[in-house]
Parts: structure tokens; sequence; C-alpha cells
């Protein structure tokens, strides 16, 4: 059986030319480049919104991957600095659920496994600390007191941003450190002049403000005084509250295993042994989940962006009726007709995705600037991000570049 094709299917009707006439050449890939910018630049107006649609999206994918990969790299830098050999030995709870305590020879106990690099104590200390002594007791401001040794900081690996740290000398002393948070909340800046603290119900002279400490952050919010200090002025008790070990990175699990029943033999089970860094891998680890959540939405808007584009032209097609058929009266071919719409959303998404690249690459690094991370930028996040724009371009420029194909030149220039 064979099949004709009707009249009816102007879609389907093959083009007839005298035999031996040669098949008409049909314009070279610059000059669709040509084309298909001049029809963008005749609409500007509609060209620049549905830009923007593929800039919001591709703007937000370059956004978040940047920042996320800006906040990793700080995570990244501050483990490497800090290391992830530092241990913490807390108090926990007996089987009956009763609050336990640390012996006062743990630090000194857990001194002599012989891969312990360094261990300190830090002492939390019932006392508020204030600005004045005419501040209401109750306004603490968040700021806790605690008593450490003068080897907290080679332990921790922190370093003081302004002044000293408690040495032999100063901790005997009613001296106090602040860290960063509690400097800001107190609103001490700088030690030009003698600075002091009512703390206690005592006049503590500031001596020193600390850098963030990522690995021990309930140190940012307190003010530091030397134990001997807190014996003598605070009438305190100093039994650990918190011992921080630093171990040979080699053995850490092993050093672990044996830290409960070394600090505390009597209740070993009673004995939290945690590794501060472990929190820090956990944000790198919840940075990652939200960057997913957040691509995902620039991805809906990217093809919010690519459905604003297949909108733009099938209106293109509709309102140019006339030009297509002149061209096709012309000569021009259907594939020349179908590639000048093509290039046309696909030069409009492109234009749509330098502006997104450009405008989220400046966000990141403004953003990152102001976290004080180092400012990271994926080359790859760029090139994928540039790549689906052309994608989304060809895509939504498919359908209308196929209608505009087959429209025949009569029904074209009787519409026009």
């Amino acid at each position: 059986m064979s099949t004709r094709t009707t009249a009816s299917s102007p879609a389907l009707v093959r083009e007839r030319r005298p035999s031996g006439l040669p098949r008409p050449a049909g314009p070279g890939v610059f000059e669709l480049l040509r084309i298909g910018a001049r029809g963008v630049a005749a609409r500007r107006l509609r060209s620049t919104l549905s830009a923007i649609g593929i800039a919001i999206g591709i703007a937000a994918m370059v956004a978040v991957l940047a920042i996320s990969d800006s906040s990793r790299a700080s995570l990244l830098a501050s483990l490497d600095r800090l290391g992830t050999n530092l241990l913490t030995v807390s108090p926990g709870q007996s089987f009956l659920g009763d609050d336990t305590a640390l012996p006062d020879e743990a630090p000194s106990m857990i001194r002599r496994i012989a891969p312990v690099q360094a261990a300190t104590s830090t002492t939390a200390i019932d006392a508020t600390v204030r600005r004045t002594d005419w501040i209401d007791s109750g306004e603490t401001g968040g700021i806790s007191v605690w008593a450490a040794e003068t080897t907290l900081l080679d332990t921790l690996g922190a370093t003081v941003r302004l002044g000293r740290f408690l040495d032999a000398a100063s901790e005997q002393f009613p001296t106090v450190v602040l860290g960063a948070v509690a400097a800001e909340r107190l609103g001490i800046n700088d030690l030009d002049v003698a600075l002091t603290v009512w703390l206690g119900g005592q006049w503590f002279r500031v001596i020193g403000i600390l850098d963030p400490l990522p690995l021990a952050p309930e140190l940012d919010r307190a003010a530091i005084v030397g134990m001997p200090a807190a014996r003598t002025f605070l009438d305190a008790t100093t039994a650990p509250t918190t011992i921080l070990v630093r171990v040979d990175p080699s053995q850490i699990d092993d050093v672990r295993a044996v830290l409960g029943a070394t600090a505390n033999p009597q209740n070993p089970e009673a004995v939290q042994v945690q590794r501060p860094s472990d929190a820090l891998e956990a944000r790198a680890a919840a940075a990652s989940a939200f960057t997913a959540l957040f691509l995902g939405l620039g991805s809906v808007a990217l093809g919010v962006g690519g459905l604003g584009i297949a909108n733009v032209m099938l209106m293109a097609v509709l309102e140019r009726r006339g030009e297509i058929g002149l061209r096709r009266a012309l000569g021009a071919t259907r594939p020349a007709i179908a590639g000048q719409f093509l290039v046309e959303a696909v030069v409009l998404a492109v234009l749509g995705g330098v502006l997104g690249v450009a405008t989220g690459t400046i966000i990141a690094a403004a953003y990152a600037d102001s976290q004080g991370w180092p400012i990271v930028i994926s080359i790859v996040g760029v090139a994928i991000g540039v790549g689906a724009t052309v994608l989304i371009g060809a895509l939504a420029g498919l359908y209308p570049a196929l209608r505009a194909a087959i429209l025949p030149p009569t029904d074209a220039l009787r519409a026009s």
C-alpha cells in the first residue's frame, strides 16, 4: 500500500524544485549567529526580561556553589591549622543519672599517656562579669567565667588578638583574658588604656583578647582567669570541668579508648570523650546538604527562565510570519529558518547565563569576604552554568524553531 501526502498537511509537503537544480545552500554558522543576534537586539526590552529570568537561576546556582566552596575551604583551613588530634574529656553521668566530677589528679594522669603531646584543664566558675559594678547582677550578657591553666593556648593552637595570655606571674593576680565574643559584648575593642571588669565581686584587669576558637566555642563567650587567682580572689574550687588533650594523630583512636579509665578509674563509664573537629566536619556536611537544596531551587528558577524564552520565541514566530514567508519565497530552506530561531534562543539564553555568572560571582565573593573566608570560585561550576544556559536555550527554542520552519510561505505572506 502506498502512502500519499495530502495538501492539508503542509508540514509534510516536500519542497519541489526543477530537476538538475542544486539545493540552495543554507547560511553558515557565523551568518546564523549574526542573524540571531540581530533578532535579539531588535526586541531589547523583551530580550532583556527573558535574559534576566535565566540570569536569576544561573546566579543562584553559581553563588550557592561558590559560597559553599568558600565555607568548606575555610573549615578545612581551620582543621589544617588546628588539627583533628584534639580530644576533650568532661564528666558525664553515672548509671543512676547523677552528675559526676573529674578527679583533681585527672589532668596529670592523662599527661602520663605516652602518645599525649599536651593536656590542659579548664574549670567553670560560678561568677558573673560586667563592665562596671553599677550593672545589675542579673545582666550577665551570656558571658561565663572559666579558670584555665597557662598551657591552654598552646594545647588549643589558639592565638591572642590583643594583649597577652596568662603566664606564671599574671595567673596569680586578678587579671582576665576575654574571649572574642565576650570582649565584643563588654564593648572592649582595644587595650590602649588600662581596662578593668567587675568579675565575681572583684575588679579584674583585662590583659588580653583572644581570636575566635573554633574547637572551643564555649571559651569565645568566656572571661578566663588563672587557676590560682580563681582560688584566691573568687574562693572557687578548681576541679577540672573540661580537659583538652592533644595527642599523636596516628594514635588518636587508641588514646581515645583509654582516656575514660585514665581520667576516672573509679567510674570510667561516667567520662565523656569527644573530638571537637567532628563538629566542624558535621558543619561541612550540613553545608553540603543545604547546597543541594539551594541548587534545586536554582534549577527551578532556571527552568522557569527557559519557559520564558520558549514563550518569547513562540511570540516572535507569530509576529514575524511575514519575514518568514518572504525569506522562504526568496529561497531560504526550512533548516535555515529553524536555525535562525534556534540560534536566537541560544543567544538569548547565553546572554542571561553570562549575566548570571557575573552576578553570582560578585555575590559569592562579597559574602565570602564579609565572613573572612577565602574566595573560591569553581571554574567547573561556572562552566556548568554556561553549558546549562546553552542547553536550556536550545531546548526552549527547539519547538518555536520547528514551528517557524514548517510555516508554509504562502500562508505566512497572506498572514502578514
